[in-house]
């Protein structure tokens, strides 16, 4: 599931800025100053590794200068010297930490993953440090007790409580002796979710299923076949075939391998991952995170962990979350069985001679689809050719509804030879913002796609978004194009929806910027960007194909449109499972003592009904990154309640007029540009003119 990856460290109070290194100064030098590129971006040919545990110990001391100034301040607190001083410190450190962790997940190695290690407890004691300080708290204190009587506009009032909730949230107001427990637990979690992240990347590469015949490809295209070949080579397994794996439960290749038992070989190699008991297995790492954090939200006197996380979401509760989801289950396995009843019967058809199992779905389905909607994948893939897609669909939809333009840099300086940067200009021809974008996987590169900034919109700091999606799209063999599934078109378009809503924001203080908004809303400008990857003016613009730029026939459009329906029972079920199961992980009390990992997985499934034996859920919990180390821990249910609001204005555009500049601007001075300075409900609500329905969702996922 296409995500917004959040910091893996964050501080509240920490600015946004970024890197740079010059040649021959000494090691933590290059993250002391800002960058003289434009919008700061990154030098990245100038950083080093040994660069940053210097940096870190720099950037935490100086921070903890600023903090012991603030907090020691002689004078009144007022919000200026308290909470604007606040946002303002911590640069110095930002600056390493923005580039450092955007690092560890595209582009690590060993010395990263090895300072990692050793610098994530230092950053948790350090942002534990500041949360506890006593007279930092009791002046934030003051001023959130005054607020009502301080002229601070809204921004201010919203500023002022969101610093007096994080702090309280963070154990400001906790007794010396559970404080002392929580920095023990956030230690100990650091350290863990560093662990996890390490584990999953090295299991998901050392799962990859290597071949020893081209024979066992069968039914690749033989640019799949020779992309194979080329990640097995890029591994020094010269003459053999290599299909790495991706982030999620089921992986492309099933959808189209001929051989039965190399299906089953492929999903198997996905599902043990990091459960094989080997030096990967992340199983025990698991069991203790969900300790820990129940006995971190004890603390607070909450009953668990997705209680305490939730407080300032738009569902508040695990119990509103678990509504809205086991809401679907109903409808979504009812249609997934419908589904596997087709499948099967085609099985049947072909003299199978077994019964449908997870590796086959895939594989039938697409038989399925031919069949139903003479629809074939390898039809329209040469019609969406990466750069096409990014230039022609997801620019030319940002330009059609917010004015925006591009240019391609080829003078600034990235951090691998894959990644583009794109100057933004607004639609007053007037230089906004960069946008990075990375598509295509490595070994080095954490699975799944994202999006975070290398530096945060301010008006405060005088500082624009530098903004960057990351995906992991099969890299093609050297002179092919890179040729996308529809699928990988709608992750591209919503990536950018997400880069959007960094690149438009429009406010002063960097806590309340971009994309610092509840998870449950976050997903909700990238979905609805989503949306133009299918209207009829935006696709009719990129798909074209590769070899002859003539537009995809209206036929296969036609064909392509009906079958978005198609196989959502399994889509959704696949999303459900995985949802509930994060619940189940994270309404875990205290006290209950987990030991076995799949059983209390299978339990969970049983008890919330998507236990589908061929529907698997979309992460099993060793490799669910989003919950474990992700920062989606409770909070993996925000897709969907983003898709309520997501689907919902997009019904509101469709009435208005569809893809227009006026529409385009009302969502991007509405949403786009409030960052969190509103109440997400409130804010929505003024957009629409109502509260959002679950009807468009459920009519566009086929249940209706």
């Amino acid at each position: 599931m296409p995500t917004i990856r959040p910091r893996s460290v964050p501080l509240a109070w920490a600015l946004s800025a970024c890197a740079i290194a010059f040649a021959g100064t000494p090691p933590g030098a290059p993250f002391m100053k800002p960058s003289p590129l434009p919008f700061h971006a990154p030098q990245f040919d100038r950083i080093h590794d040994a660069d940053f545990l210097p940096a870190f110990e720099a950037g935490m001391k100086a921070h903890d200068a600023e903090i012991q100034k603030i907090a020691e301040n002689p004078a009144a607190p007022t919000f200026e010297n308290t909470i604007v001083a606040l946002e303002r410190s911590g640069a110095e450190l930002t600056r390493v930490e923005k580039v450092f962790f955007h690092l560890t997940q595209a582009n690590t190695n060993p010395d990263l993953q090895k300072i990692q290690a050793e610098v994530a407890p230092q950053l948790a004691a350090h942002g534990d440090a500041i949360s506890m300080n006593a007279k930092l708290f009791q002046r934030i204190k003051a001023i959130y007790d005054q607020r009502a009587h301080l002229k601070l506009g809204p921004e201010g009032q919203v500023l002022v409580a969101r610093y007096y909730q994080n702090f309280v949230h963070a154990g400001a107001q906790l007794s010396k002796a559970d404080q002392t427990k929580l920095r023990a637990f956030n230690q100990e979690e650091s350290k863990l979710t560093t662990e996890f992240q390490n584990r999953l990347l090295a299991g998901t590469k050392d799962g990859a299923l290597v071949l020893d015949h081209q024979a066992d490809l069968k039914g690749l295209s033989a640019g799949e076949i020779e992309a194979a070949a080329a990640a097995a080579k890029a591994r020094g397994l010269a003459g053999k075939f290599v299909l790495p794996l991706q982030n999620t439960t089921q992986q492309p290749a099933l959808t189209a391998l001929a051989d039965r038992a190399i299906r089953e070989r492929l999903f198997k190699a996905s599902v043990d991952r990091c459960s094989l008991g080997n030096a990967d297995d992340t199983r025990a790492i698991i069991l203790d995170l969900a300790r820990i954090r129940a006995q971190k939200a004890a603390l607070f006197g909450y009953k668990d962990f997705a209680s305490y996380t939730m407080y300032d979401q738009m569902a508040k509760t695990p119990e509103a979350a678990e509504k809205l989801m086991n809401s679907l289950v109903p409808a979504a396995t009812a249609k997934a069985r419908a589904e596997a009843a087709k499948i099967q019967a085609l099985i049947d058809q072909q003299k199978g001679g077994f019964q449908l199992a997870p590796w086959d779905w895939n594989f039938y389905a697409e038989q399925v689809r031919k069949a139903e909607y003479d629809l074939d994948d390898a039809q329209i893939k040469p019609y969406f050719e990466l750069n096409r897609v990014l230039q022609d669909g997801v620019f030319y939809a940002a330009h059609q509804l917010y004015g925006l333009t591009f240019k391609e840099r080829h003078d600034l300086p990235v951090y691998n030879p894959d990644v583009r940067v794109f100057e933004v200009f607004d639609a007053d021809k007037k230089p906004l913002a960069l946008f990075y974008a990375d598509y295509f996987k490595r070994d080095n590169k954490a699975g799944g796609a994202w999006m975070d900034t290398f530096v945060d919109q301010s008006g405060l700091l005088h500082a624009k978004p530098v903004v960057y999606n990351i995906c992991n799209f099969t890299k093609p063999a050297p002179g092919q194009p890179a040729l996308l599934s529809f699928d990988d078109v709608t992750t591209m378009f919503h990536e950018f929806g997400h880069a959007l809503h960094g690149m438009l924001s429009n406010v002063k203080y960097p806590l309340l910027a971009g994309t610092n908004v509840p998870r449950d809303f976050v997903e909700f400008p990238s979905q609805f960007n989503e949306n133009w990857a299918l209207q009829p003016q935006v696709f009719a613009h990129y798909a074209r194909n590769y070899k002859t730029g003539a537009p995809m026939p209206k036929a296969l459009v036609a064909k392509l449109r009906k079958a978005r329906t198609f196989n959502q029972g399994y889509a959704l079920t696949e999303y459900l499972a995985s949802g509930l199961l994060d619940m189940a992980w994270h309404t875990l009390p205290p006290t209950e003592q987990i030991k076995d990992v799949q059983a209390f997985e299978d339990q969970a499934l049983q008890r919330f009904k998507v236990d589908l034996p061929q529907v698997p859920p979309r992460y099993h919990s060793p490799y669910f990154a989003h919950i474990w180390s992700g920062g989606y821990s409770a909070g993996y249910y925000a897709y969907l309640w983003s898709e309520v609001l997501d689907r919902d204005a997009y019904a509101w555009f469709k009435t208005h007029g569809g893809l227009t500049r006026a529409n385009g601007d009302r969502f991007r001075k509405m949403i786009l540009s409030k960052g969190s300075t509103e109440d997400m409900a409130a804010l929505y609500r003024a957009f629409r003119g109502a509260d959002p329905s679950v009807v468009p969702l459920e009519v566009a996922r086929g249940l209706k």
